[in-house]
């Protein structure tokens, strides 16, 4: 068991944050360049000092930043071509003309030939040192991604035998013949991690604080699973033999059928969690703050077998709990977590949570139940959790509010003193009124927008994740005008 825990440097004071994942800012070039720097400047001149973004891993066809390539890569989607332009590696008529993937090749052609003699921070001491300090998982992903792309995009575990199993004598065979493309995914994971940092600095001197999400189950077609089978529960072939879902319950009759591997708990365990440490490890090196996504599946988690994959099928099974996350802790004692505990939650996960002291969420979403003991109303709140307006896989606010019948939409008018004219406006005020230490407005929300703006909706596979800002979202949520709401409620 954990001795109490001091939260992380985040909440030191009271604070507001948006929740907007970079793939929906302007800018086609690609996000962590002027267009990243603007939306900083934007947040700092409304008072808001936290950024929330959802995982920024490279993701499947589906876009869903929840099934990510890799637990540790960067989306190479993100990079700003137009900064390397500025580095020297493009020029104006290749930025201007040439496709992304070959203006990508064009750039790593040239910093490999030019011995990465590049101006800033683009040279080759600063190559070699990022190659050194992500080694422990960029050689498997380098080598997963060229070998993946070589067979047209196909799964892993459809790939020979000789290169699924990483046959020894395979793998060297490839990295001679494939050695160029090998170095591209390297480049490539190169600047982008050149862009998050000098954007992670530039909004730090403005005072915003990045906050991540770390996904609890990993894709099985990752580069993760690949090079780490016997950390997952699989056959010789590669397939789960178990699969990650939740059980049926009031809002999904036949539970969820996820499809993740699950976890080898007990081999995890023997080397004291390393695959883990080093996942948090390289997140921590991106962000202030992050958040574990189905954080009770770290008490018990819901095991389908892979035979019979209906999720009515499956029981729980008791997780590493108190020994992984002091495993966690011990290893990274400033490792700031937050906890997602939404849904149906028992006391033992909350349990947990609380050994741990790590904050939890609340979602003013889910508050009118008709209970007045419901934990997400604005009386029950809890100065060390977090409280949003909604969530990425919610409704945005007003379309919630649009949706909802006319009892609900009452006991919400009653409860938060709501005029139908100023929704979702009203809604933000009241959760900057909070006790809550940290709260989280997506940016669609401050925007006003309805239904039509959602970014995702859980058990659908179409139009999710691709909702982007439009260019002029600061004349249409000024900054003075959230910065007086901020301001007026001590964050």
């Amino acid at each position: 068991m954990s001795a109490a825990l001091t939260p992380a440097p985040v909440f030191c004071r009271r604070r507001a944050g948006v929740l907007l994942h970079p793939t929906a800012l302007p800018g086609s070039a690609g996000k962590l360049g002027q267009h990243a720097r603007c939306f900083v400047d934007y947040l700092a001149e409304a008072g808001v000092t936290v950024w929330q973004t959802l995982p920024t891993g490279p993701t499947h066809a589906d876009l869903s930043p929840y099934q990510s390539l890799s637990a540790h890569a960067g989306n190479p989607e993100f990079i700003d071509l137009s900064e390397l332009v500025y580095l020297g590696l493009l020029s104006t008529d290749e930025f201007a003309c040439e496709p992304r993937a070959r203006a990508l090749e064009i750039a790593a052609g040239r910093f490999m030939s030019a011995n990465g003699q590049a101006p800033t921070m683009a040279n080759q001491d600063t190559w070699r040192q990022f190659l050194s300090d992500h080694k422990a998982w960029l050689d498997d992903f380098a080598l997963f991604i060229a070998i993946r792309d070589a067979h047209g995009g196909i799964p892993w575990y459809e790939w020979p035998m000789p290169l699924r199993c990483r046959e020894s004598q395979a793998i060297d065979a490839f990295r001679i013949r494939h050695k160029s493309a090998i170095e591209q995914v390297c480049f490539e994971q190169f600047v982008f991690h050149l862009q998050w940092q000098a954007m992670r600095r530039y909004a730090r001197e403005r005072g915003v604080l990045l906050f991540g999400d770390i996904p609890i189950f990993v894709a099985h077609d990752s580069a993760d699973v690949w090079a780490h089978p016997d950390m997952f529960k699989l056959d010789a072939q590669g397939q789960p033999l178990v699969v990650a879902g939740v059980p049926p319950d009031y809002f999904s009759p036949d539970g969820q059928h996820w499809g993740n591997p699950l976890y080898d708990w007990q081999a995890m365990g023997a080397d004291g969690y390393r695959w883990w440490i080093d996942r948090l490890a390289s997140q921590q090196e991106k962000f202030d703050l992050l958040r574990i996504d189905h954080f009770r599946g770290l008490q018990a988690f819901w095991e389908i077998p892979a035979a019979d994959a209906r999720p009515v099928n499956g029981h729980w099974v008791a997780g590493p709990a108190d020994a992984f996350l002091s495993a966690c802790f011990e290893q990274l004692p400033e490792l700031p977590l937050v906890a997602e505990n939404l849904g149906i939650i028992g006391a033992d996960v909350e349990a947990l949570r609380q050994r741990f002291n790590l904050p939890g969420m609340t979602v003013m979403q889910f508050g009118f139940d008709g209970s007045a003991s419901n934990p997400h109303l604005l009386h029950n709140h809890k100065e060390l959790d977090l409280v949003y307006t909604g969530t990425h896989d919610n409704d945005t606010t007003l379309g919630w509010y649009q949706s909802l019948d006319e009892r609900t939409r009452d006991h919400v008018n009653q409860y938060l003193r709501l005029t139908d004219d100023s929704i979702p406006r009203q809604i933000i005020q009241a959760a900057l009124g909070s006790v809550s230490g940290l709260v989280m407005i997506p940016m669609q929300d401050l925007l006003g927008l309805d239904s039509s703006a959602r970014f995702n909706t859980p058990g659908t596979t179409s139009n999710n994740w691709i909702w982007q800002l439009p260019e002029n979202y600061e004349s249409l949520a000024r900054s003075d005008s959230l910065r007086s709401m901020v301001n007026l409620y001590g964050r």
